[in-house]
């Protein structure tokens, strides 16, 4: 069977000990190598571009989208492509609160066809649902015209900040519509998790565990709407979990998840 790995990480901006945490990340992705991951909180400055840092000894294609511009720099989305990149695009995200967010995409060429591939990262707080609604309507419209006519259904990662029974998640996996519309998004992690949890954001990382916030699953790879095994989730772990020298890589763990092509 042929298969492809696809994984998802927010990589914690500059936020804590960054510098010494740069390394590590770069560590923890050269382990993986998954074939293509969208990263979340990605900083890019003046004479400091973090995706082009994580990316020095790796070699993948590279596609960054902001989030919001501070007047210091640049926060957003990245993604990393084994495969070429045809096309990109950049989606800005609606929202209930004054926290913007945004939708990158990239049509890969990858050898199973082209590939359309997106990276998310939704509001965070717990309690705005509302804006996270709005968010998930917006990311499937989006999804449905920028994958049109592609040769693969569309893989969406990110960090969604929503648990898997929320309003948000449900409406992706078809249990639940808004505003009356329905999709249908496989879950990796309900198709064919490890059996664990598969929490992501965990008080057993201490760059998490100060907020004593409820262990969550609130990270994420999903497919549209895979037919006949094509775009089937045929293995899903949490990744990128471990201490690289005793020092967790960023305060999220991730998601890896082996996709079949259906050949």
């Amino acid at each position: 069977m042929s298969t492809f790995s696809a994984a998802t990480l927010n990589i914690w901006q500059k936020f804590g000990p960054w510098e010494e945490r740069m390394p590590r990340l770069r560590a923890a992705l050269a382990a993986e190598m998954p074939d293509v991951i969208g990263l979340q909180e990605v900083r890019v400055e003046a004479g400091f571009d973090q995706l082009a840092s994580l990316n020095q000894e790796l070699g993948y294609h590279a596609v960054f989208g902001a989030t919001f511009d501070d007047g210091y720099g640049k926060t957003g989305n990245g993604i990393l492509s084994r495969w070429e990149v045809l096309r990109s695009e950049v989606v800005p995200l609606p929202t209930a609160q004054e926290e913007w967010r945004c939708l990158v995409f990239a049509l890969l060429d990858s050898p199973h066809g082209k590939l359309p591939f997106f990276t998310t990262h939704l509001n965070w707080q717990l309690d705005d649902g509302a804006s996270r609604r709005l968010q998930v309507r917006a990311i499937t419209g989006a999804v449905a015209e920028l994958a049109r006519g592609a040769d693969f259904p569309a893989l969406l990662v990110g960090d969604f900040n929503a648990e898997p029974d929320s309003d948000e998640m449900r409406y992706l996996r078809g249990l639940a519509g808004i505003d009356g519309h329905y999709v249908y998004y496989a879950d990796a992690w309900f198709f064919a998790g490890d059996g664990a949890p598969g929490t992501t954001y965990s008080k057993s990382n201490p760059f998490g565990e100060v907020h004593r916030e409820a262990e969550r699953r609130i990270d994420y790879v999903y497919v549209r709407a895979p037919e006949r095994g094509r775009g089937e989730p045929i293995a899903t772990r949490v990744a990128f979990d471990q201490t690289i020298d005793g020092m967790h890589p960023t305060d999220h763990y991730g998601v890896i998840a082996t996709i079949a092509t259906g050949a």
